[in-house]
């Protein structure tokens, strides 16, 4: 679990594989010297596994399935990306909670200065429409930000200063794709309604009443 607040950008040192698997190395600060092999991290808001370790560069296996709903197959030799290590119970979650388990890839369509702050628009599979808010929260390559506005297949958010130069957002240019993590909160709410308008609410109810949960 991640918070969205990216940690640091660090580099990108090789990406071996192809479209079924790959494998990618990072270099990062000292600040990362100490982290564990099977540690997660999220590298542009993709959870990975850390299974190699030597110092401040580590490395981390793709998934197939990782390789389909992310972007991280456009990454090369040279190129920054967002770090941040999973989250402890005690820490302060200065963003909103985030998985790492991206839902699919979105593209800049504009982006736009205003006094000390970037507008970006972005572009999201239609599907992802319905659990994005205004208001609400976003992770965006792993950056926990808030949706200004909402369009039919898109929305818009807003960059201040010190996220723009602490992240790899402020670099993204028009036609950039970037990961996109809805809230999970909505995906949780609309499956429990699809269960109970699915028929499944008897069954629900059978298993609260065995476990002693009041519905």
């Amino acid at each position: 679990m991640f918070s969205g607040i990216a940690a640091e950008v660090g580099t990108v040192k090789a990406y071996e594989g192809n479209r079924e698997a790959a494998s990618l190395t990072i270099e990062a600060s000292p600040a990362f010297h100490n982290v564990a092999i099977g540690e997660s991290v999220a590298v542009n808001g993709v959870c990975l596994t850390v299974v190699e370790h030597r110092e401040s560069i580590f490395v981390l296996d793709v998934s197939p399935e990782t390789l389909r709903t992310t972007n991280l197959e456009e990454l090369r030799s040279g190129d920054s990306v967002n770090l941040e290590r999973s989250l402890c119970l005690n820490d302060r979650i200065g963003g909103h909670l985030v998985s790492g388990h991206v839902d699919g890839v979105g593209r800049i369509t504009a982006k736009c200065r205003e006094a000390n702050a970037l507008h970006y628009e972005m572009r999201v599979p239609m599907d992802l429409m319905r659990y994005i808010v205004p208001k609400g929260s976003i992770a965006v390559d792993g950056i926990s930000l808030t949706v200004v506005a909402c369009r039919r297949d898109g929305f818009q958010v807003t960059i201040i200063p010190h996220t723009a130069a602490v992240t790899t957002i402020g670099c993204k240019t028009l036609g950039t794709t970037v990961n996109i993590e809805c809230d999970m909160m909505g995906k949780y709410v609309e499956r429990a309604l699809q269960v109970r308008l699915e028929g499944g609410g008897e069954l629900q109810a059978a298993l609260w009443h065995r476990h002693g949960i009041a519905e």
